[in-house]
């Protein structure tokens, strides 16, 4: 018998049954994320309070049962997949909670709360939530926590950890726990807000937290560059960072990219290029007409055959829209998407767009880049077909070229996206085992019996990243 059929009963009691459930049509739905591999769990709850938390990690880590924690499934890394079968947790129905305090700056959330929501409650106040993922209309915060979520304000504004003051938390014994607060200032002891944060739901399950907000810049402005040469965006944007500006916002499009998009939704892009790079400012409106000037300077100076300063908030808007749109445009040529972030020192990324160009030729497959140019944040993606397993191999091996050449350039596996799953076997490569074994103990510390999201950021004997339907 397995271990969880003893325990049943015992969870149908702890939730109400329309929160509850094992049918196999309802667990399919919780299988498999924006990301590879698709794992069936045996139970699925979704929680609205701590207390119903606290009594199924109570008994699941006394019969040994694994936990999976998952918000809206959006991530590209594998983080909410329950390899190891068991419970999954979904917290997306526990929206009840999103207060704003506008006196202290912070808002306290429940995890499933959308994370664009957090920010617009917090804009009816004048002020902002700044870390924004691409899918913030559709993420819950409790999930962006999890993997430490970035996003285009990253490069001014910093990712998630460095806007969570408190998180409530229950341990994988089934205790509750309150770390941090509600100051900005809070120095007691080892920083464990921080230790949680990014640690993809395998240390502990949050169930609340308290973020840290910020005044709401009073304007805004954008500019468009466009380049015949990437190294020379590359340089453009080392210069504009060491001249004293710091964008809000320093997004690059490659070629294949602005391509992709023009064929997807034309909107007059000029495409015998090699790169655009779209910066926006924020702050005072005095001081952001001197920026922009010295900004469309500089990309002058440094080769851009053309500048757009957007005039009003419709035009930014537009040279936006083809940022956005890049994702579904170029799914429209294969449907297999393989979404990375390498991320490099800014100083590299003219040497990483080199080492690109290099697996793309290696390889043979089809890569597009686009991302976070302003803080190295680099979003190669690979489309392919996942039913070709000859192409899916070729991908596997650029992939793992892509991590390498990211780390021998000075950067990491990943700015924003966590490793779950996908980036687990390279881990080793970054921190090397004296670090990877550090990491064990902690996880081992937290959690003795491995029933927190087990099988994500440590990978077992062997493992390897696999693309194709070979499982």
């Amino acid at each position: 018998m397995k271990a969880i059929d003893s325990i049943i009963d015992e969870l149908k009691g702890i939730v109400d049954s329309d929160r509850f459930f094992t049918n196999e049509e309802d667990l399919v739905s919780y299988s498999f994320d924006a990301s590879f591999g698709i794992y069936m769990p045996e139970v699925v709850i979704q929680p609205t309070s701590t207390e119903e938390v606290q009594a199924i990690v109570k008994l699941a880590n006394t019969h040994k049962v694994p936990i999976c924690p998952r918000g809206q499934g959006t991530s590209l890394s594998g983080g909410p997949l329950p390899v190891k079968g068991g419970i999954v947790l979904d917290f997306a129905q526990w929206s009840s909670k999103l207060e704003i305090y506008p006196d202290d700056l912070v808002a306290v959330v429940s995890p499933g709360v959308l994370t664009a929501k957090i920010n617009a409650a917090a804009n009816d106040h004048g002020l902002m939530y700044p870390p924004d993922p691409s899918s913030s209309n559709v993420s819950t915060i409790g999930g962006n926590l999890a993997e430490n979520a970035g996003g285009p304000r990253g490069l001014k504004y910093g990712v998630t950890k460095d806007y969570v003051l408190g998180l409530e938390i229950v341990t994988a014994e089934g205790e509750i726990i309150r770390t941090g607060g509600r100051t900005v200032k809070n120095v007691t002891g080892y920083d464990l807000t921080k230790l949680i944060v990014g640690s993809e739901g395998t240390l502990a399950i949050i169930t609340e937290a308290i973020l840290r907000l910020i005044p709401k810049p009073p304007a805004s402005q954008t500019l468009m560059a466009v380049f015949d040469d990437i190294v020379d965006s590359g340089r453009s944007i080392s210069k504009v960072l060491s001249s004293g500006i710091l964008p809000a916002k320093m997004e690059i499009m490659d070629q294949t990219s602005v391509m992709a998009v023009e064929n997807y939704q034309p909107l007059g892009l000029p495409t015998d290029i090699e790169a655009i790079i779209l910066i926006e400012l924020d702050g005072h409106p005095l001081a952001i007409q001197e920026e922009i000037l010295k900004v469309q300077t500089i990309c002058q100076e440094v080769g851009a055959r053309e500048v757009k300063v957007a005039s009003n908030e419709e035009e930014a808007e537009e040279l936006w829209k083809a940022r956005k749109l890049v994702s579904p445009a170029i799914v429209r040529l294969k449907p297999t998407k393989i979404s990375e972030d390498a991320t490099v020192p800014r100083s590299k990324i003219p040497d990483m767009f080199q080492r690109l160009k290099e697996i793309k030729e290696k390889y043979q497959i089809d890569l597009v880049v686009f991302g976070h140019a302003g803080d190295g944040n680099l979003h190669p993606n690979i489309i392919a077909d996942q039913r070709d397993n000859e192409e899916m191999e070729r991908v596997e091996l650029a992939v793992e070229e892509i991590f390498k050449a990211a780390i021998e350039l000075g950067g990491t596996l990943s700015g924003e996206h966590g490793i779950g799953t996908m980036k687990a076997p390279f881990m080793e490569l970054e921190l090397g085992k004296v670090g990877l074994n550090m990491m064990k103990r902690m996880k081992e510390a937290w959690d003795p019996n491995n029933i927190l999201n087990p099988g994500k950021i440590f990978a077992e004997e062997g493992q390897k990243l696999v693309l194709r339907n070979e499982r």
